[in-house]
């Protein structure tokens, strides 16, 4: 079956496209979340980081908690490994920069895609400007364990390949 969002071949049997996450049935009141099959095992940091620049500006869909925090420990130890070099003057003195640059938008993709996890706009990223309470408020959000079964974001990534 064909998905009228992204032109992705699935299943014919599927209910939700593997790439963006839209609905490929009309019928969702007989969808039985139970039918979709065992629990995937959660993303290690190497597939996270993977799937992190494989959907570097894929701001739909949804992403697990293993997924967004290994993205994020890449990041911390990305942006304390290029300070280091950046201070030691080997090489260019801007490898911090270009590293920032180059995760911006698949961390701000990612961030998207775990809020909408539990059922939130991706827009609540904006709270990180709010410094300290918006700060609380995303962490608080982004540990919490995501909605199970599909939701209005798209599949559930526990269960369905990615």
């Amino acid at each position: 079956m064909k998905c009228t969002t992204c032109g992705k071949e699935n299943e014919a049997s599927g209910k939700f496209c593997g790439i963006c996450g839209a609905q490929l049935i009309e019928d969702s009141v007989n969808f039985n979340p139970q039918s979709i099959g065992t629990e995937n095992p959660m993303v290690g940091f190497t597939e996270a980081i993977s799937l992190g620049f494989k959907n570097y500006i894929n701001f739909r869909g949804r992403a697990t908690k293993a997924e967004y925090w290994w993205w994020f420990l890449f990041a911390f130890l990305g942006g304390v490994v290029t300070g280091i070099l950046d201070s030691l003057g080997i090489g260019v003195t801007v490898t911090q920069s270009i590293f920032n640059l180059a995760i911006f938008i698949p961390g701000l993709a990612l961030g998207a895609r775990r809020l909408h996890d539990i059922g939130k706009s991706g827009w609540w990223q904006f709270l990180w400007l709010a410094i300290l309470i918006g700060w609380i408020i995303l962490i608080v959000w982004c540990i919490r364990q995501g909605d199970v079964g599909p939701n209005k974001h798209g599949i559930d990534p526990r269960t369905n390949p990615r």
